[in-house]
């Protein structure tokens, strides 16, 4: 079958944007062919900073033809509806269609016939509609055309466009469009300075392979490949060793379409700046590698750079044009190191009174502040000094205030450590002005000193409070504020280090030491002002819910003239409980995500969330842990089902009846030894394993719930639950929702599903 050769030449293509590129151009078009019947056996997309390819195999010569049936009015229909249905199928009389039999009636049936066309027009077709409505994040317009309605809109300037089409043992068909005057052909060009000329291509083996000569290498895959092997064999071979970048690697991919590795120097006094800062320096000046001694680890005066052309010099020109920028640009990293180093971090902290963190939230002191008396009461929960902790959260956010930082954001907090090493800070503080950022992703590092541990914990989770006080929660894909990245940064710290925090308590204290609530009465006394102060930003609250000021509330005037010194506490209480309810159920929602992509069962984590308050995030890991293998036992798959079967009769017959049997069964009404049996076992089960629970063994009360097995099957092999006699009918239901009620000692059984 035939295949597609699809090359979109033009401008520079922003390294950032190639591979989006490029994949959308694959879906773009596969998607089109699909829609259209003609279903491909591969496709591959590739891009280079000038231009866009894309090879599609095994694509049919031709659409199927359609057959389809269109069902008409019925027989005898008026002549209004007959005759829309004849133009409808293009039928030119009744005789051409066909009755079919109803119970409701006869009616005419059409067969239209749609037959297909070939591939080629309908590539014709459906390209130029792709190329117009490519997603470019940004696009331009350009040249004498630019003015016109419909004018093309492209990333660059878009030059030439190749199509072809046709079996790979026949020359290929041009497939012929225009957009915005440019024409379709077979032409494409070379490298811009070593191989400018047109080339002349058939179909895309040859057109790699003539790319190749013209000194373009359009995989960019096999471009990295290429400028990784090389950098590494010329650091080695200089005594050096890369160190690897991946995503400056696929930017620099991305920047050449012939790939040059050459070396070049820095003077070694610029090596007393910090590593990360002479690093990120050259990183995003000049798009350059740094190397180190393997011996020591720490950073030569060397630098691996990429060119995009061979030159004629060997490259000398070119080393010495990046030398000459990487010299200036370290030489003012090493001055603002060195006026940084001038100023204690803490000197730096009245500057916060004058920096917003939020215009609804406050200030970065009051945050600071915030943090800082968090971080001593969470201290106690991971057993870490209080005064280091307090410490580190007063000078954690300080290094933002600096000339590096604010050079290279990326070195926040990195900077810190550094800066808080040389004035003297202790090690655990240094460490945790570094740690308390982390993670910062799934496949960042979680920090693992206490001092940084309950730093980062205050620092996330106070996040998370003071944007749920204001009412700004992430909502569908929406989430300015990386509060669910702040979520998963909690759960991974709480699940590696072991952390027990009990939120439902915790959340509260927290708010304590973020918000200042005051309710006061109007002058006129009928209305009623409740307003949080959160780090100075007056907020204004009611029992309504956040964020509303009442223009007056008849109630609440009254309950503060009546029960002033109650009303506080208790709006306190509520206003508290609010949030908190709030946080952990968005808690739940993350904690589902993490444990969803590590292969767990998201239906275990509401079974075990729905358990009383369960707050706390390691013990519910390890209750569904257990929860997991017990159900992966016949004794548990059996006990589901005995379950399932009780929860199923009873839902039956408590709908039947309108009303709940909750209350405990009567012995006395017991009749068959199943029965007692059942009783007495749940009696037990419940006792054993709810003492389990309480000492944290889940496993071992897994194993006390699993004994009711036996006695529940044997129940319902023996006992007929709906039986003659309503009293004891009704014991026996009671007797169901026993089993229902044992279960929930270690789970809640109605959320697992089968």
């Amino acid at each position: 079958m035939p295949d597609l050769l699809l090359e979109l030449f033009s401008e520079e293509i922003p390294a950032r944007m190639q591979a989006k590129a490029a994949e959308d151009l694959r879906r773009m078009v596969t998607d089109k062919l699909v829609a259209e019947g003609l279903v491909y056996e591969g496709a591959k997309a590739f891009s280079t900073p000038r231009r866009l390819a894309l090879t599609v195999h095994g694509i049919p010569a031709r659409q199927p033809d359609l057959k389809t049936e269109r069902r008409g009015p019925k027989v005898g229909a008026p002549d209004a509806a007959v005759q829309g249905f004849l133009k409808a199928t293009g039928l030119k009389s009744l005789d051409e269609a066909k009755i079919q039999r109803d119970p409701k009636g006869d009616f005419y049936i059409g067969l239209i016939e749609k037959p297909g066309r070939d591939a080629i027009d309908v590539l014709a077709e459906i390209l130029p509609v792709i190329i117009r409505t490519f997603p470019w994040p940004k696009s331009m317009r350009w040249g004498a055309r630019s003015g016109k309605p419909g004018s093309l809109n492209w990333v660059r300037p878009l030059h030439a466009i190749t199509a072809t089409f046709g079996l790979e043992t026949e020359e290929p068909d041009v497939v012929k469009f225009e957009v915005d005057g440019i024409e379709t052909g077979q032409t494409t060009y070379g490298h811009r300075f070593m191989a400018p000329d047109a080339i002349s291509v058939r179909r895309f083996e040859d057109y790699e392979a003539k790319l190749l000569d013209a000194k373009v290498v359009l995989d960019p895959e096999r471009r990295k490949d290429a400028i990784l092997t090389d950098a590494k064999q010329l650091a080695f071979a200089q005594g050096f060793e890369l160190v690897e970048d991946q995503n400056l690697l696929d930017e620099v991919a991305g920047l050449v379409e012939w790939p040059v590795v050459l070396m070049g120097s820095f003077e070694q006094e610029f090596l007393a700046t910090p590593a990360e800062v002479i690093r990120a320096t050259i990183r995003n000046n000049q798009k350059c590698f740094v190397v180190r001694d393997p011996k020591t680890g720490k950073l030569a005066n060397k630098f691996i750079l990429v060119a995009n052309i061979e030159a004629t010099d060997g490259g000398a020109t070119i080393i010495a044009g990046n030398e000459r920028v990487i010299r200036a640009r370290l030489s003012d990293a090493k001055f603002f190191y060195e006026t940084d180093l001038k100023t204690k971090l803490e000197e730096r902290l009245p500057k916060f009174e004058q920096i917003v963190f939020h215009e609804r939230i406050g200030t970065q002191a009051a945050r600071v502040a915030s943090n800082t008396a968090s971080a001593g009461y969470l201290s106690a929960f991971v057993k870490a000094d209080e005064q280091q902790s307090q410490r580190a959260a007063r000078l954690s956010k300080a290094d933002l205030l600096t000339e590096v930082v604010g050079e290279f954001p990326e070195v926040q907090g990195l900077m810190g450590r550094h800066y808080a090493e040389r004035q003297g800070e202790d090690d655990a503080v240094a460490s945790a002005i570094e740690d308390h950022y982390r993670p910062q992703g799934p496949k960042d590092s979680v920090p693992t000193n206490p001092v940084s541990i309950a730093v980062a914990l205050a620092d996330k989770l106070n996040m998370l409070v003071s944007f749920w006080i204001i009412g700004e929660t992430p909502t569908g894909s929406k989430d300015p504020y990386a509060l669910r990245r702040a979520a998963l940064g909690v759960i991974r710290i709480i699940l590696d280090s072991g952390a027990r925090l009990p939120l439902r308590a915790v959340i509260p204290e927290l708010i304590e030491r973020i918000v200042k609530i005051e309710a006061v009465l109007s002058p006129a006394g009928n209305a009623i002002d409740v307003s949080a102060t959160l780090g100075g930003q007056l907020l204004y609250s009611t029992h309504i819910g956040v964020n509303k000021r009442p223009e007056g509330d008849q109630e609440l005037a009254s309950m503060l003239r009546e029960a002033k010194a109650d009303f506080l506490p208790n709006f306190r209480a509520s206003f508290s409980t609010r949030i908190a309810n709030g946080l952990l159920d968005f808690f739940a929602d993350r904690l589902k995500v993490q444990l969803r992509e590590q292969g767990a069962r998201h239906d275990l984590v509401d079974a075990v969330f729905t358990i009383g308050e369960q707050d706390d995030l390691w013990m519910i890991v390890r209750r569904i842990d257990a929860l997991a293998g017990f159900l992966n036992s016949d004794d548990g798959k059996n006990l589901l089902a005995g379950y399932k079967r009780a929860s199923n009769i009873l839902g039956i017959e408590e709908k039947k009846d309108g009303r709940k049997y909750e209350e405990k069964p009567d012995p006395d009404l017991f009749l068959e030894p199943e029965e007692r049996a059942l009783a007495a076992a749940i009696e037990q089960a419940t006792s054993r394993s709810t003492t389990a629970v309480r000492s944290e063994n889940f496993n071992a009360a897994m194993g006390e719930i699993s004994e009711l097995r036996p006695v529940v099957d044997a129940f319902f092999e023996k006992v007929r639950v709906n039986d003659d006699d309503p009293k004891v009918r009704e014991n026996r239901l009671k007797l169901l929702n026993e089993i229902r009620s044992a279960t929930r000692a270690v789970a809640d059984f109605s959320k697992i599903q089968d």
